[in-house]
């Protein structure tokens, strides 16, 4: 078929249960004027068409490349099995790549080889997929739409149509197996149909909805949402900080919201209070990080050059002469074959390390990263900047210093400054003393001077320790610095409440629903406004769980399972309360659902889930969003680690599916590009600042929206009947046993 005439560039050939990536990929295809076989563009077309035999031709004749999406729904659903075999059977005789295979879990497709090259939908966009099948077409001189032969709209041609008629006459040697081809016939024509209907662009009435759980669902309410919103983010609560008068006001409005929907105590004491014991520390602003080589010494000045913290119980913690040495990314990681360190001993060594993970480029495409390593962009535990001091800890080094970029971070150093020049929180254990002495941040203008002192190059060290042959470059620097801290116990509290299950079976299965209810508190040395309010990031998480357990409270009769809620504490202190809670409580889960920054902008088409693909219930998301006329996205910006930086991951560390989301990117009736100008906005004036407060020009319609999907998601997986509803995507990292 290599030079052949054919209709389509690319035919796309996937799961109804994959629609919203199938309907990504095939707009970034049309948008670079690439023909596509997308059943939606095709409506007309397809309309009365006895498609067994059409798209059995279309799959092996009529398209340039086959683009498979890789599902465990594309592997058990009898229409994409037809397609798959027709798509093979042209790959079969032909000497060319074909088939396109695009993952969006590890299972296993018949036909389709563990060694065929393939793409990871979680690791790519759909920009950059389309922008490969384009270098794909154009390699070939195949490109459609440079030529005039064919038009996508077109119907199949006159010669088709006789050779599909002919195959079709009478024949008493074939009856039985037309009989069969008719039979499959109707249930492929009903299969597709089904397909059909799971993404319209809007709501679909004819969709049968349970009216309990439609009823149910409607009583969020944007007024109540906001009177929440209000009342959590007022100055009256001093920015909700751990251990102060705002903690007291936050957990007694929490109880009595709790207690006035009629929930049970959810506390494993049978109180609605579980107590997480905790060591606040405050380091004296009022030091500096000296560098010295040989006569040459630099101070760096708190705050403004660096940021410095010790998490150990310990009224100081020092430096002395400490040597430095700069360790890349600071990762030793086996699966990958790749260890920074190259057994160098570190032990009492001041580590300079870089955030997030190696960007390895792609051996066959350089604008791309390897996906054999960490991830590809998606960010895996060994970027997390957590990751960074543990290490540090393990190989026994005195301090270990980050280098702060903004990029890789997703957050300017502001944020940084703002939540380590104040008081910390540790969990009140001993352990904490194998913490290393210093744990910091430096300013990237900070570390090149540092380095320019050291008389290396930062960017051409950078660039080196992109390779896994990279060795740790001692400086030939020493630091030296000294902390004083002051120290107080601290009992903090969660805040827990229990809607107990209707069935015997089911009810000590658990459905959990999250957010934190901490912020940053109030901070005297500002000038002006000293409250962190946290209006958005996450007076409006709480707000939506007490939203969506009332709505819980509203049906007849509850669900199967039993539903938690729990308004988690030191969220913003490292996943505090959540940690506490999972390592000391954790019943039966089967799933978490998290709440973190509702959406304050107005509706969206689309809602973005993190770590799409990590478990079977994303089919559960999908299924609602469809319902609602929207389609669910994966997370845009992988590579900032967003999915390690909420409550929901101490759950998947125990093994508990865990659903984390963000607000969608592709607003109603507002220009393209308007989402991620909102929430840049967001980051860059108000994320972690005392200007996160609520605003007059807030439209919480969206944020109602995403809560009535949530709460639906919910429901149905306390309503699933099996023994196993909750199932990690094969390869998904936190696929452990609980």
């Amino acid at each position: 078929m290599t030079g052949a005439k054919t209709r389509y560039d690319v035919a796309l050939s996937f799961a109804g249960e994959d629609r919203a990536c199938a309907q990504a990929l095939a707009e970034a295809l049309k948008a670079r004027n690439i023909s596509v076989f997308y059943d939606e563009y095709e409506k007309a077309t397809l309309w009365g068409k006895n498609l067994y035999d059409y798209l059995s031709d279309l799959y092996q004749n009529q398209a340039r490349y086959c683009v498979i999406f890789i599902s465990q729904h594309y592997a058990v659903k009898l229409w994409t099995n037809h397609e798959r075999k027709s798509a093979q059977a042209r790959a079969f005789r032909e000497n060319y790549e074909y088939i396109l295979p695009l993952r969006i879990d590890r299972t296993e497709i018949e036909g389709i080889t563990s060694t065929v090259g393939y793409l990871d939908w979680h690791k790519e966009t759909p920009e950059t997929l389309a922008e490969a099948i384009s270098a794909k077409l154009k390699d070939e001189g195949s490109l459609l739409a440079d030529q005039t032969m064919v038009q996508a709209d077109q119907g199949v041609s006159a010669e088709r149509e006789v050779e599909i008629k002919a195959r079709r006459a009478p024949n008493k040697s074939i009856a039985v197996v037309l009989i069969a081809v008719v039979l499959l016939t109707l249930v492929g024509v009903t299969l597709w149909l089904t397909r059909e209907k799971a993404f319209t662009g809007k709501a679909d009435p004819a969709v049968q909805r349970d009216p309990v759980e439609e009823n149910a669902g409607s009583a969020i309410s944007k007024d109540e949402l906001l009177k929440h919103i209000k009342v959590l983010a007022s100055d009256e609560f001093d920015g909700r900080g751990p251990g102060t008068a705002g903690e007291e006001k936050t957990v007694s409005y929490l109880t009595d919201q709790f207690r006035s929907l009629g929930l049970k105590p959810g506390s494993p004491d049978g109180t609605y209070v579980q107590t997480v014991p905790l060591i606040g520390i405050t380091a004296d602003p009022h030091m500096s990080l000296t560098l010295k080589r040989g006569n040459e010494e630099k101070r760096l000045e708190f705050n403004k050059d660096f940021v410095a913290f010790t998490r150990r119980a310990a009224v100081s913690a020092s430096l002395k002469n400490s040597e430095l040495v700069f360790v890349g990314y600071g990762i030793e990681a086996g699966e990958f074959g790749w260890d920074d360190y190259k057994r160098m001993d570190v032990k009492g060594k001041t580590l300079v390390v870089l955030v997030n993970d190696p960007p390895v480029p792609d051996p066959n495409d350089s604008s791309k990263l390897d996906p054999a390593y960490f991830g590809g962009k998606a960010m895996t535990y060994y970027g997390r900047w957590t990751y960074k001091y543990e290490e540090g800890a393990r190989k026994g080094a005195a301090g270990v210093l980050i280098v702060h970029e903004t990029g890789p971070t997703g957050y300017p150093f502001e944020v940084v400054q703002g939540s380590w020049s104040r008081e910390n929180f540790e969990p009140a254990i001993p352990e904490n003393m194998n913490r290393v002495n210093v744990e910091g941040w430096l300013t990237l203008d900070s570390a090149k001077k540092l380095f320019e002192m050291a008389g290396e190059d930062f960017d051409v060290l950078k660039k080196q320790a992109v390779q896994k042959d990279f060795r740790p470059v001692p400086l030939g620097i020493t630091a030296s610095i000294s902390i004083h801290n002051e120290r107080r116990t601290v009992v903090s509290q969660n805040v827990i409440a229990k809607l107990e299950g209707s069935d015997p079976n089911l009810k000590d299965e658990y459905v959990v629903y999250t957010a934190h209810w901490d912020h940053l508190g109030r901070d005297p040395k500002l000038q002006g406004d000293q409250i962190y309010n946290g209006a958005v990031d996450n007076a409006s998480g709480v707000a939506g769980m007490l939203e969506v357990a009332r709505s819980f409270t509203t049906l007849p009769t509850p669900p199967k399972r039993s539903v938690l809620f729990i308004a988690t504490t030191a969220q913003e202190k490292g996943l505090l309360g959540s940690k506490y809670y999972v390592a000391t409580s954790l019943p039966k889960a089967i799933a978490s659902i998290n709440f973190d920054m509702l959406n304050p902008y107005g509706r969206t088409k689309d809602i973005i889930l993190i770590g799409f693909g990590n478990s079977n219930y994303d089919t559960y998301v999908r299924q609602v969003a469809t319902e609602q006329g929207r389609v669910v996205k994966p997370d845009p910006e992988p590579e900032i680690g967003s999915y390690y930086r909420s409550d929901g991951v101490s759950f998947a560390q125990a093994g508990v599916p865990s659903l984390e989301w963000s607000w969608g990117t592709d607003f109603i009736d507002r220009p393209a590009g308007y989402g991620k100008q909102v929430f840049d906005r967001y980051a860059e004036r108000d994320y972690h600042r005392p200007s996160d407060e609520v605003k007059a020009d807030w439209d919480l319609s969206g944020a109602v929206e995403d809560l009535q999907l949530w709460f639906k998601v919910g429901y149905r997986l306390c309503q699933i009947q099996t023994d196993k509803p909750s199932e990690w995507s094969p390869g998904a990292e936190f696929k452990t046993k609980h």
